[in-house]
């Protein structure tokens, strides 16, 4: 299937070391309307600055109108590899609700879209979240209230091999195994830049 995968330490969850973005998605393999909700439900779950919960999504699956709408407002870029994506959302934030304004809102639709890629890795599903979409086309689309604000697409479906990708640069990008900064790099003690590990 999609990749190589960096080794992950010891202790580190499956569903975290398994957790890829890719782009193959397989074309004929639909996403079923009980896995979105499930994915959705684990989104719902996610925790949120004084329970303000402020994730919203706007769903389609393959061969709906919100499914066309929503992969014309990705990039051309994106909408090469994204249109086998069995479903395709986009996450926005409420910044207001009935009691004024929702702090850290955009950390709560963070933290509801990882719960939403995680749930997918369980269900045997890929989630690739996307900031190259028209978030003002997704506004007079949709409708979007004022105080709703799109801040990714997500496109969910059964990887496929990378060859569907076509192209030998997509396809060795997609084949690469990920890569992050070593602990050393990113946990500090006693002062800024001294490792905590």
């Amino acid at each position: 299937m999609g990749g190589g995968q960096q080794e992950t330490p010891v202790g580190v969850h499956a569903l975290i070391a398994r957790r890829r973005s890719p782009r193959a998605f397989d074309a004929m393999s639909d996403v079923t309307p009980e896995q979105i909700r499930t994915l959705l439900d684990a989104a719902r779950w996610a925790p949120s600055f004084g329970n303000t919960q402020p994730a919203r999504f706007l769903v389609g699956l393959r061969g709906d109108e919100t499914y066309a709408r929503v992969l014309e407002a990705l990039t051309e870029r994106n909408r090469a590899w994204a249109h086998r994506a069995g479903a395709l959302l986009v996450g926005l934030a409420m910044r207001r609700n009935a009691k004024g304004e929702v702090p850290y809102a955009e950390y709560g639709v963070g933290l509801a879209a990882e719960n939403l890629a995680l749930q997918a890795v369980a269900e045997g599903l890929a989630a690739h979240q996307m900031a190259g979409f028209d978030a003002e086309r997704v506004r007079r689309d949709f409708g979007v209230p004022a105080d709703a604000e799109p801040l990714v697409a997500i496109a969910v479906g059964v990887q496929a091999d990378a060859e569907v990708l076509g192209g030998p640069r997509d396809v060795e990008r997609e084949r690469a195994p990920r890569a992050r900064l070593p602990l050393s790099e990113i946990a500090y003690a006693g002062a800024w830049g001294t490792p905590l590990l």
